[in-house]
């Protein structure tokens, strides 16, 4: 399941992040690249250790957190350190599949879910999309300043090379509580519709509790810990 989450951080947020993350020491991004990943990657990456890196990535943490519907989705169990790159130039991270193991400041986890969460406005730069290939083919995201899309790390992508500005952006990781995608995909839409059932009805009615109960017998049966 391809998901866009809006308004992670509102545009005044967004920009006080990008006011301390440009201050960065920016590197080459090939640093946290595999071996497949580096002869593909030509983009740059702030440092894990830097100030701005743990600073900033703390704060969409904290907000991932936060968020109904990325904790609907996503099902967390570990969110990894975010990761912060930026494009220019020409700059590309052509076709590949994220690794399945991811590990780094202390944490291994097993990567479920990819985010990205965009940090410049889509008219400020040229090209820059993410490409998702999916089941229906591939899908292009390109997204306003401060919204994120979350996909199985399974999932065959690409960033387009960006010929104009400056393309910047948070990634991150997730292991879900659930592994299999088919699974988290269905609970997600049971969350929905009991949501809908509890506005139409009430939290209280025999249709939301008998629902809401049947989401989380398929959680209890489902998750992992």
């Amino acid at each position: 399941m391809l998901l866009h989450i809006p308004e992670v951080f509102s545009k005044a947020e967004v920009e006080a992040l990008r006011a301390r993350l440009d201050a960065g020491p920016w590197a080459d991004g090939n640093v946290t690249s595999g071996h497949q990943s580096a002869l593909a990657k030509r983009n740059q990456q702030l440092p894990t250790e830097s100030a701005e890196a743990k600073e900033v990535g703390a704060a969409v943490v904290q907000a991932l957190n936060a968020d109904p519907m990325f904790m609907a989705a996503a099902l967390p169990h570990t969110i990894f350190p975010p990761l912060f790159n930026r494009y220019e130039g020409g700059e590309a991270f052509g076709l590949h599949v994220d690794n399945a193991i991811r590990q780094g400041s202390g944490v291994r986890i097993r990567s479920d879910l990819s985010m990205t969460l965009f940090l410049s406005e889509p008219d400020s730069y040229d090209g820059g999309e993410l490409v998702i290939e999916g089941l229906y083919g591939p899908q292009t995201v390109k997204l306003p300043a401060g919204d994120a899309v979350l996909y199985p790390s399974k999932s065959l992508h690409e960033v387009t090379p960006v010929t104009r500005g400056a393309r910047v952006a948070c990634f991150t990781w997730i292991q879900s509580l659930i592994r299999d995608d088919a699974d988290r995909e269905l609970l997600f839409r049971l969350d929905v519709g009991v949501q809908r059932v509890a506005m139409e009805q009430g939290a209280g009615s025999a249709a939301t509790v008998e629902l809401t109960g049947v989401y989380h017998n398929l959680l209890r049966r489902w998750t992992e810990v």
